[in-house]
């Protein structure tokens, strides 16, 4: 297969399917390089927040950020696409090992050619979760919308590491 470079205002259907052959190539390369066959997995394109994608390892699924996809199209088909296929591989070869071990550096450096980076540099400000400003005796802390749902729904307190007292909420 041939490798198609996304188009400037490519539509999420092309680039979905830019990213499915990637994963494709991706299996193929792996396979040739450790002569054995690995099972595909589920594809979805509903990770949220400021992660680019994810593996979930025990059912085999890969999951990528479709804002961030249409934002960063080349890199993120060219490195993203190899990096979560890469822990599905590490997984199924030698089980549970640090997520970005010798292991999955050796895939990402040996079978797809790629640098072993464990973080993106995308623009994540059209991705960004909202917050909740609390203070404490010392400063204001900017808090994700899951710790405040903690804080409301749970009961969690959340405590200043400098002045050791518990965060208000701002109104």
């Amino acid at each position: 297969m041939p490798n198609r470079l996304p188009q400037p205002n490519a539509t999420s259907e092309t680039l979905e399917n830019l990213v499915l052959g990637k994963i494709a190539t991706c299996y193929q390369q792996a396979e040739q390089h450790l002569n054995r066959t690995f099972p595909r997995p589920q594809i979805h394109f509903n990770q949220r927040g400021k992660a680019a994608g994810s593996a979930r390892l025990q059912i085999n699924e890969l999951r990528f950020n479709p804002i961030l996809l249409q934002e960063n199209q080349q890199h993120f088909i060219a490195n993203t696409v190899p990096h979560e296929v890469a822990h599905l591989l590490v997984y199924q070869i030698y089980g549970r090992t640090k997520p970005h071990g010798e292991e999955w550096r050796q895939v990402m450096n040996q079978i797809f050619d790629l640098a072993a980076k464990t973080t993106h540099q995308y623009d994540v400000s059209r991705v960004k979760g909202k917050t909740f400003t609390y203070a404490c005796h010392c400063t204001e802390h900017l808090l994700t919308i899951r710790r405040h749902n903690k804080i409301v729904r749970d009961n969690i307190k959340y405590i200043c590491r400098y002045c050791k007292q518990s965060l208000i909420i701002k109104h």
